[in-house]
This record gives C-alpha cells, structure tokens and sequence, in this order.
C-alpha cells in the first residue's frame, strides 16, 4: 500500500503537541486574516478553483453535502448556491475559524441550509452511507492520517456517493516550478509575519504541499480507501489540482 506522508509535517517543530492539535491552534490564530490571505496569495484564483471543483457535483444534485475542513465555510456557501443542496454540513477542528464561518454563513442568510460544528474529520460524527457527497478545499494534507481520514470520506459517503476534494499541488513544468518554489518558500511566510503575525502557518503552507501526495498517488490512496475509482485534474499549470472519487 502506497504511505502517505503529509502526517510527517508539522507547524510548530518545537511543540510537544500532536499535528491534529498544532493544526487547530494555527488556524485559530490566524482566523482573522485566514480568507484575505487566502484569495491575496493567490491572486483570487481560489475562488475559481472551487467552481471549477464543484462542477463535478452539478449534475449529481446531491441533497446532502459534507464539507471537510471547511474552514471559514467558503466551500460550504458555494455549495448552496451552485448546488442546491437541502443541507450543507461543514465540518473542522478549529473553533476560531468556525465561529467567522458561522458569521459569513448568516451574513449570507443560509444559515436554513448550512450548519456548521466542531468535529475530527478523522473521527467524523456521523452514520454510515450519510452524504451525497463530500468535499474539501485545502485541507486534506492537514490530516494527521490521510488514509484514516479518506476512510472516513468513504464511510460516511452514500455507495456512489462522490468526493471531490481541491488540494494544492507542486508543478514540475519550468519556469512555474521555480517560480512557485520561490513564492511559496519566501514570500508567503514573509507575507503571513507581518499581515497572519504567524510566519510559522505560512512557512507550514510550502513544506505541507511539498510533503502531500501527489497527482496519481494521492488517486491510488482513494482507491486503497475506499473508493471504487478516482481521477486527477491539475489546474493552473499545476499549482493545484481536483480530486474526483466514487464510493
């Protein structure tokens, strides 16, 4: 079986802490500037990036959908509205980023369709064969255990069932490689000091991609998970790319 190896990267180094545990209390801290730094860094290109990752949903219509990791629930709002979904449940460890997603959520008024809570995507509270489909954006490389937190994906997946999930991805065409390299290593953690006042989170940012699977890797991982097929599409000269799975 194909290892995976995003567990052996961590936020803080000197921390007694365990990755799950480092990871919700980055993201608390950086809470407050997680959404601006997030579509800054990116030129705003996250947010296409979602689009093109839920198209694959559209002509499903799934009623229910899980959102893992959801963060300030961005995904889960556009979900609602490109989706039409009865329910969106978005799930994540960090209450801090929780509690500015549950603000967004009713600024919006979807709070009817949208229910956010604090819970270990690893340890999902929810039945089996729950969900039409399960998403997340950039936020399965923080798993502690990728293949534990896939299953769970799975488990709680209806059988056909689809996940798509949007990861960032190290481009290997020149001069896009370098230049990512570059950005990602020097420029985001400089970025993250002075904007995030955590240039740790945004050091963690470059080393968590370079440690993730990749491409059709991160696709035999879903299948040895419990999914019966999965594909890959790079977008954006292979700075990220879309995971598209089927229970």
């Amino acid at each position: 079986m194909q290892q995976a190896t995003s567990d052996k990267v961590v936020p803080f180094r000197t921390s007694k802490l365990g990755k799950k545990e480092q990871i919700a209390q980055m993201f608390d801290g950086i809470a407050f500037r997680y959404d601006f730094l997030n579509h800054f860094l990116s030129l705003g290109i996250d947010k296409g990036w979602r689009r093109k990752a839920l198209k694959y949903l559209q002509p499903d219509h799934p009623k229910s959908i899980l959102d893992i990791a959801t963060g300030t629930a961005d995904l889960a709002i556009l979900e609602a509205r490109m989706l039409y979904p009865e329910k969106v449940i978005g799930v994540d460890i960090s209450q801090g980023m929780l509690d500015l997603g549950v603000q967004k959520v009713r600024q919006v008024n979807l709070s009817d369709k949208i229910t956010l809570q604090l819970a270990d995507s690893e340890s999902l509270p929810f039945s089996d064969n729950s969900f039409d489909a399960v998403t997340s954006a950039f936020g399965v490389r923080n798993f502690e255990n990728l293949e534990k937190g896939l299953s769970e994906m799975s488990r709680v997946l209806k059988p056909g069932g689809k996940a798509v999930i949007l990861e960032f991805a190290s481009p290997t065409v020149f001069p896009v490689k370098q230049f990512f390299h570059l950005y990602f290593r020097y420029i985001t953690p400089w970025i993250g000091k002075w904007v995030a006042r955590s240039k740790e989170a945004y050091s963690y940012l470059p080393k968590s991609v370079k440690a993730f699977p990749q491409n059709e890797t991160m696709v035999e991982i879903l299948k040895q998970n419990g999914f019966r097929q999965a594909s890959c599409r790079s977008l954006t000269l292979g700075i990220c790319a879309i995971y598209y799975a089927v229970k």
